[in-house]
Order: C-alpha cells, then structure tokens, then sequence
C-alpha cells in the first residue's frame, strides 16, 4: 500500500509507523539524551536483546535512528534531522487548522454582527 505515495510520503509514512510502538518510542526517547548500546537500551524494557534488535531495525529503517559497531559493541543514536522531518509535518498541519479556524472565527463574528444590524433594535419603537 505504501508503494502509491511518493518517496517523501513514504518517509513520513514510516517515521511515524515507527512512532507508533511505545517500546519504539522510548528508544527514541532515550536516545534524545545521548548514543546508547543496545543493551543499555534493552535494559529498562520487558523484551528479549533481539526484539530490541528488531524495533531498533524499524527505527533505522525509518530514518529516526543510526548505529554502528565497534568491536562487539553497536551504539545507536538519534537522528535529528528525521525528527526535524516529524515535527515540520506537524507543524504544517497545525498552521493549516490554525489559520482554517481563525477564518471561520472572522466569518462567524461578521455574520453575528450583520444579524445584529439587520435586526431592529428593542426598545427603540415609540
């Protein structure tokens, strides 16, 4: 299904795929405070060394994570840039639905006061 988007919908669509698992975000999560092995990532989850190794495959895949080895050791960061790519997505949206609502609050206020005008005034009858 992905395959109809373009290639940046694609990104998207996998970033926030990749949000999407609570295990997955608090990887992520610890990973904004600084690099981190993979057992010092596994370490406060309830999950085997190998199903963190495969949500950390998702995140790397997603964009949102880089790791390398040294030795035996594989140390993972942040990418800061894909959450830059997350945060940008939203914040396109959110400007749309600001400015979206802030013209139906115009149109609604001019639509109360040409009502009120159009109305006669109680009281002013003699």
């Amino acid at each position: 299904m992905l395959n109809q988007y373009a290639p940046a919908e694609r990104d998207i669509d996998l970033l926030f795929q990749a949000l999407a698992d609570p295990s997955r975000r608090a990887m992520v999560d610890r990973l904004t405070r600084g690099p981190a092995s993979v057992s010092e990532l596994a370490r406060p989850l309830r999950m085997s060394l190998p199903g963190v190794v495969q949500h950390l495959h998702v995140l790397e895949a997603s964009g949102l994570v880089r790791s390398q080895k040294l030795g035996r050791v594989r140390t993972c960061s942040v990418e800061p840039a894909a959450l830059r790519t997350a945060e940008r997505w939203i914040s396109d949206r959110r400007t749309f639905w600001e400015e979206s609502l802030d013209r139906l609050g115009e149109y609604l206020a001019a639509d109360r006061e040409a009502q009120d005008h159009s109305q006669p005034q109680q009281g002013s009858e003699k």
